[in-house]
This record gives C-alpha cells, structure tokens and sequence, in this order.
C-alpha cells in the first residue's frame, strides 16, 4: 500500500476553546484520541507507513504516538515550521517522506472507503490525481462537486454552485510532482491545486457510498463520538 498522508496542523478555530492547548487530532473521540480511531482504520486497511503533517501543537501528537510501533504503523512527521503552509504547502514540505505517490486524508476525518481500491483506481487512470467523492446533497456539508458519468466535471470549495450535489470526501491519491512545482515553503490550499487539475483534466475520481464523519465543527464531533462508540468491529 502506499503511504498516507494525514493533515493535522490545522488551527481548529471552529472547535475554540477545545482546541486551545490541544490539538484537533487528540481530542477525545469515544474514549481514545480521535488519532488513535484513524490509525487503526488505516492499519485495517493494509497501510504500513503515515506521515503526519503538523502544525498548532503537533509536538503533543509526536509525543503521544512517537514512532508508531504502538499503534501498528511505521510514523513520520512533517512540521509546518514558523509559519502555517496550508494544506498543499504542508504537502510540498512533506515530499521527501512520502515518495513518488501517496494517499492524503484529512486529519478531522473518519472515512469508511476501500484504500486497496483506490489506489488501484489511481493507477488504471494514469493521471496524477484522484479525489474520493460522495453523492451529498448538503446532507453533511455543503457539496462542492459537479461529478458525471465518473469524472469530475467541477470542483469548487470555495464558490459552490446548485448543480453541485457531490462534495470531495477527505481521501486522494496524488504522484508527487502535483506539488513539487510549487516554491518550498508556500502557503497554498490543497483545494486549489485540486480546483486547477480538475481543470486541467488531470483529476481523475473514485465515487464511495458511505457518510463521511468529521470532528471538525461541534456537531460534527458530536456525531462522529455517537458513531464510533457505538460501531460493530470492523466498520
């Protein structure tokens, strides 16, 4: 399996005051450290190695998971430095950990997918993206995708429009060089770079069914503890 990329440096500015001395990824999820739910899912999965790119507090992480051998995955860590990167500059910052292709997840998310097949997906498309998407409807978020006959037509996080009924779910696959020509160190949103290969025709798509579950906002880490108190093994 490819290795995964988890981005967790995040401020955590809609969780204010929980995430003011803690970082998002360690909050209590169903008793344990929501990062800790993560790592299980993707040792389920068949993943070996996790990069975790951090930022606010990302000391705490490194502390509490160290080097992974407790948890099953061999772990590594991509520190944001002085200045926040965003979501793509931390990427960029986290290359020479992650090699020629690699998963990347969202490090609030709980996502119920098939990394197998997506990354076979990957590597029968021949481009050098792919984003999960899932039909959404704004049931969970407000969607963000035009999505037909298995590409994707549109993607626009910032200025959603009506005809956009699937949203991106929190898992790609991404060759490196995606990133590799944008100046180290630069602040960019993996939403763009994603919005620019989509038009550009290089993003290539992988539709899932199942609800995604998020702690990034208080219902959503309300909902997401209520699910993973409550699943059956394996789930």
């Amino acid at each position: 399996m490819l290795p995964v990329a988890i981005l967790a440096g995040g401020l955590a500015t809609r969780l204010r005051p929980l995430c003011d001395q803690v970082p998002k990824a360690l909050l209590t999820v169903a008793g344990r450290p929501f990062i800790q739910h993560q790592l299980d899912m993707l040792k389920d999965q068949g993943v070996e190695r996790v990069v975790l790119c951090v930022g606010h507090l990302g000391e705490q992480i490194r502390v509490l998971l160290g080097d992974g051998g407790a948890c099953g995955v061999s772990i590594d860590y991509s520190f944001d430095g002085s200045k926040l990167l965003g979501t793509g500059g931390a990427l960029r910052q986290a290359l020479p950990l992650l090699g020629e292709n690699f998963f990347v997840m969202n490090g609030d998310s709980y996502l119920r997918c098939s990394f197998p097949q997506i990354q076979s997906a990957f590597a029968a498309a021949g481009r050098p993206a792919l984003m999960t998407v899932l039909r959404n409807e704004n049931r969970w978020d407000r969607s963000n995708v035009i999505y037909r006959d298995g590409e994707v037509i549109a993607y626009d996080k910032q200025r959603p429009c009506a005809e956009m009924a699937h949203i991106d779910f929190g898992v790609g696959v991404y060759a490196g060089g995606v990133f590799a020509k944008y100046t180290a160190a630069t602040f960019i949103d993996l939403s763009t770079i994603c919005r620019d290969l989509c038009v550009a025709g290089q993003l290539t798509a992988f539709e899932v069914c199942e609800r995604f579950y998020e702690i990034g906002s208080p219902q959503g880490l309300k909902d997401t503890d209520a699910f993973l108190s409550h699943r059956s093994p394996g789930q």
